[in-house]
This record gives structure tokens, C-alpha cells and sequence, in this order.
């Protein structure tokens, strides 16, 4: 089949081709299986190691400033003190004033002035305050204790030699000094402190004690007039008691420097305890015992209840007796 095709194709070319010498067709026998090919065996591949996929890797995650939502929660706020970083920070700046000047000059009044002289002074500005204790015991309705604190006030004046000496304490007498004031009425009727407060001069302090102090100091000036309502005679009783005041309170001020983490914290504890076991007294309830300054204000153990058992009855519970903790 493959010479007449090619004949043809070249008589169709216009190539004229000799039968003698074309090639002679080749027989193909049907029946004759075709010779097959060798088939290779199959390539056995080696083994191929597991390809570990890797991830893009991801940008560098930005500045945590940038996304990171940071919320900052406000200072606790001590119960009664709103305005505690205030106060904090004039009692601060009252600390450096006194470590510089203030304590210098109350120490050196302390070791130059005679310790009588000294106590006289105080026994005469505390007799001057005998008045307003004696009105605020009427305004309280207690009209025993304004009877006691006006005998104070005419046996301390008369052969208490001006309140210089206090008689009325000792025998036969028996008087001791009640302080007294308006603020401890408005206490005694109810009216809450107030806000804490830590003012330059005056120390620490509330709103309510800071209004009644202002009215006990118009008594005097208001009732008698001259010379309590004269800058000559408030400004050299003024720094007298501070000073005096400052030069007693020595000790305790360094122990609270020293001895406790937060002298402000500590002191107002102190200040409100104090203030408000005063005005229970006044209304006839036992005042607890007031912490001092140097001692840490711990807050009470509760009483533990200790099953105690009942013969032929079911165990009971028994309150324990309330843990007393030493107060230096």
C-alpha cells in the first residue's frame, strides 16, 4: 500500500515514474500477530520525604501602644476623703514646712521656756475655752455638766490666779476639763462630718469641725469684745498654743514618720476615729478605744464561733470570746 500511494504522489508531483523500478508492494499477512514491543517495568520512585507546607510569615506585629487598648483605673477614693490627693499633698508640703521651720522653732520654745511657765500658758488659753464649753452643754441639754464646767471656770479664774493654775481639777474640787464646741453639737444632733480635710495652719480636719471651730472662736470676741478681738491678743495666743501644741506632739509626730507606711493615711484614720468617739461619748455610748498614731489601724477580728458539746443533746455553737489585740 505504500508504493502506489507514493506512484501516485508523484505522477500527481509531474514525475514520471519506471514500473520496472518502483518498488513492489509488501504484503502484510493479517493473520501474522504483529511483533510487540518490550514494556519496560514500572520506575519504582524513591520515597519522598514529606514536605513541611510553610506559612508566609506574618509582618511584625506593631508597637503594642498603637493597638492595645490600655484603660488606667482612677485612685480609690478613701471613705470621707474625696479630695485625698489634695490633702495628701498639703500634708506633704506641711511636713516639709515643719521639718524646716515649724518643729525647729517649737522644739527650741519646748527647751527654752520653763515647763511651768509653759503649763500656765496652756491652763490660761484652756480656761479662756470654758464659756463656749459651758454654752454648748446647754444647746446639748445637759445642763449638770455646763453647772460643772462654770465652777471650772470661776475656781480656775479667781484662785487659779486667771486660769494660770488649774485648781478645779484638784481636791476638793474634783473637776476635770471637758472639751466641748460647737462642732461636737452639730455632731451630737446628727450632722455628718463631711468631707476630711488638711488645711495649712489648721491641720487635719472636716467640714463640719471646721465650721464649729470658726463659731467657737467668735464666743469671745462676740460676747466680751476687747481685747479678744484684737489682732494683739490673737496672733501671740495663737502661736503660744501652737507652738505648744506642736512641742507636745513631738514625739508621737516622728514615731508616725518613722513607723508607719502612710503618715497621712495614718493620721486620718486617727483624726475621724477620735472626732467620732468624742461625740459618742456625748451621746452616752462607750467610745471604743482610740488607736494611736504609731500603731497600724487594724480592723477588729470578727468573733469565732467554737461548737461546744451538750450531753445527750445536739452540739450547740458558743460565740468565742472577741480576740483583744495589745494597743501600744
Amino acid at each position: 500500500m505504500i508504493a502506489p500511494t507514493f506512484t501516485i504522489a508523484l505522477l500527481l508531483a509531474g514525475v514520471q515514474v519506471d514500473p520496472a523500478t518502483a518498488p513492489a508492494p509488501v504484503a502484510i499477512d493479517q493473520a501474522t500477530p504483529a511483533p510487540t514491543l518490550p514494556v519496560a517495568p514500572p520506575a519504582v520512585l524513591p520515597p519522598v520525604a514529606p514536605t513541611q507546607v510553610q506559612t508566609p510569615k506574618s509582618a511584625p506585629a506593631p508597637d503594642a501602644d498603637q493597638n492595645d487598648i490600655i484603660v488606667t483605673a482612677r485612685p480609690r477614693v478613701a471613705p470621707g476623703d474625696p479630695l485625698g490627693n489634695v490633702n495628701a499633698q498639703s500634708f506633704e508640703a506641711t511636713q516639709a514646712v515643719d521639718r524646716a521651720f515649724i518643729g525647729p522653732v517649737s522644739l527650741a520654745y519646748k527647751h527654752t521656756v520653763p515647763a511651768p511657765v509653759r503649763s500656765g500658758v496652756r491652763n490660761f488659753l484652756n480656761n479662756l475655752r470654758e464659756p463656749t464649753v459651758f454654752v454648748n452643754y446647754l444647746l446639748q441639754l445637759k445642763p449638770g455638766k455646763a453647772a460643772e464646767t462654770l465652777g471650772r471656770f470661776t475656781i480656775n479664774s479667781t484662785i487659779g490666779a486667771a486660769g494660770l493654775v488649774d485648781m478645779a481639777k484638784r481636791r476638793p474640787f474634783n473637776l476635770p476639763r471637758r472639751p466641748n464646741g460647737f462642732a461636737d453639737t452639730l455632731g451630737y444632733y446628727g450632722v455628718g462630718p463631711g468631707p476630711f480635710l488638711f488645711l495649712p495652719l489648721v491641720g487635719p480636719t472636716t467640714v463640719r469641725d471646721l465650721i464649729g471651730g470658726g463659731l467657737d472662736r467668735l464666743i469671745l470676741p462676740t460676747a466680751v469684745g476687747t481685747p479678744f478681738n484684737k489682732l494683739a491678743y490673737t496672733i501671740p495666743t495663737g502661736v503660744l498654743s501652737a507652738l505648744d501644741h506642736r512641742a507636745e506632739f513631738d514625739e508621737d509626730l516622728n514615731r508616725m514618720r518613722d513607723e508607719t507606711a502612710n503618715p497621712y493615711a495614718s493620721l486620718r484614720e486617727y483624726y475621724l476615729k477620735k472626732r467620732q468617739d468624742e461625740i459618742d461619748g456625748l451621746r452616752g455610748r462607750h467610745p471604743a478605744t482610740v488607736t494611736p498614731v504609731t500603731a497600724p489601724v487594724v480592723a477588729p477580728v470578727p468573733p469565732v464561733a467554737t461548737p461546744v458539746p451538750v450531753p445527750g443533746d445536739a452540739p450547740s455553737i458558743a460565740p468565742a470570746p472577741p480576740v483583744v489585740s495589745e494597743v501600744r
